[in-house]
């Protein structure tokens, strides 16, 4: 395992909170909108599909997304532990092992990003995502 995240879920709010984060420690943003990877989403245009602060390497991390339109956020589901995989071996072990009881949100898949994503509530109801990069292929 790579590294293990903090993933935060705003309600339209994460273009300001992460501008605030990023400000107060004096980290670097990065930010892509529902739009800029090409999710037509009506009411979502200028809502953040990803966002990365990061401050002195991968270990120290934060990411956040908005909740598409019409799906609120509550507090207490807006927080997901994201684990950053070595690779696709280790990332099914973890995946199934965490799932056995919850519930998988987004099975394993490769995604837009060039990763291998998924999502899952543990048995205890706690979010989970696993993230293995892959190799860009030109």
């Amino acid at each position: 395992m790579k590294a293990i995240n903090n993933y935060l879920n705003f309600d339209g709010q994460t273009r300001e909170a992460m501008t605030f984060y990023a400000k107060c420690l004096d980290a670097e943003l990065t930010m892509q909108t529902f739009k800029d990877v090409g999710m037509d989403m009506p009411g979502g245009e200028d809502r953040i599909v990803h966002a990365r602060l990061s401050k002195g390497g991968s270990a120290n991390v934060i990411m956040a997304s908005d909740s598409p339109p019409g799906q609120p956020v509550i507090v207490g589901n807006n927080v997901w532990i994201s684990v950053d995989s070595e690779d696709q071996k280790e990332q099914d072990k973890q995946f199934q092992a965490l799932s056995e009881g919850g519930q998988v949100v987004m099975p394993l898949d490769n995604t837009f990003w060039g990763a291998r994503f998924g999502m899952l509530r543990d048995k205890y109801g706690l979010g989970w995502m696993f993230n293995l990069e892959q190799q860009k292929t030109d």
